[in-house]
Formats: C-alpha cells, sequence, structure tokens
C-alpha cells in the first residue's frame, strides 16, 4: 500500500473512533505531519504536530526530562516514549507517534550509527509501544523509511488495539 493510501485509511480508522492523532518528530522534520495534511479534511482526525530537532526543543515542547536526554541521549528508546507520551500530554489528541533518529550523512557513532532511529506510539487506549530500527541509504531514504514505519505502526495499534 502506498503512503498516501495509508494515510487515507488511517484517518478514516480515527476519524470513525472519534479520535485525534498528535506526531512528535525529530528527524524527519515534520514529514509525517506534511503526509497527514496532504489528504484534504484531515483536521477531523489530526490534532496537531511537534517538530522537536533540539534537545531543547523536546524539553520545552514535550516534557522530555533532562537527565534522560543526559542518561540515554536524544536517539533512545527512553527519549522517543517521553516525546510520544508528552505529545499526548500537551495536545488533545488520543494517539500519538514519536521519531528521533540519525539520518545522516553526520552525526552517527559506533553506538548509534547513520540510521539509526527510534519510534514510539503512545495512545489512551494502549502502552506505549517503542521499535528500533538501523535503516540503509542516504538521508532521505533513512527519512522517507521512518516515516512509512511511523504509519504502519500507528495503523495496526490503531486498527488492532482501539
Amino acid at each position: 500500500m502506498s503512503l498516501e493510501a495509508l494515510v487515507k485509511k488511517l484517518g478514516d480508522v480515527l476519524q470513525e473512533r472519534r479520535q485525534c492523532l498528535v506526531t512528535a518528530e525529530s528527524c524527519t522534520g515534520g514529514w509525517v505531519a506534511k503526509m497527514i495534511t496532504d489528504v484534504p479534511d484531515c483536521s477531523h482526525w489530526f490534532e496537531r504536530g511537534f517538530v522537536t530537532y533540539t534537545n531543547r526543543a523536546k524539553q520545552e515542547m514535550l516534557g522530555v526530562q533532562e537527565q534522560t536526554l543526559e542518561r540515554f541521549g536524544a536517539v533512545s528508546e527512553a527519549t522517543v516514549r517521553e516525546m510520544a507520551e508528552g505529545a499526548l500530554r500537551n495536545s488533545h489528541g488520543q494517539v500519538a507517534v514519536a521519531i528521533s533518529g540519525i539520518a545522516g550523512p553526520g552525526g552517527g557513532s559506533p553506538d548509534k550509527p547513520i540510521g539509526t532511529v527510534w519510534l514510539a506510539w503512545a495512545g489512551d487506549a494502549f502502552e506505549t509501544v517503542a521499535a528500533h530500527h538501523l535503516y540503509d541509504g542516504d538521508r532521505d531514504a533513512v527519512r522517507r523509511q521512518a516515516v512509512a514505519d511511523a504509519l504502519e505502526g500507528l495503523m495496526e495499534l490503531v486498527d488492532h488495539r482501539t
């Protein structure tokens, strides 16, 4: 299924359940929100999007703890979980997705190479879930894969758990 078709299906399910989605994005820079807002009338099921590229923005806008960032870094399970949960707390949404990663071409390390991405999904009706991915390709390819997995994860959780 194309990303466009996936977003439309996600919107149909969320609208049917009278739920709104919130996004919290770092390395994708709002790409998930862009895909969503390409769909006409998405305001019925998309509440808002946070682009929190810096650690300071993650703290101020989403409530990510300074200790979490210091201990685990911005690209970590702990941080992305706090991002997703913070997106829900700081919005009127019922479902959230968060993305933080290293898209390249710089910024990688032996522990967190380029292509490392963490995703998390939080919702009123399910426990927060996180997933780690190591994508291949250039910056655009890493970000595109992260967007696809974020949307697919949302669809799976919303369609099966709520």
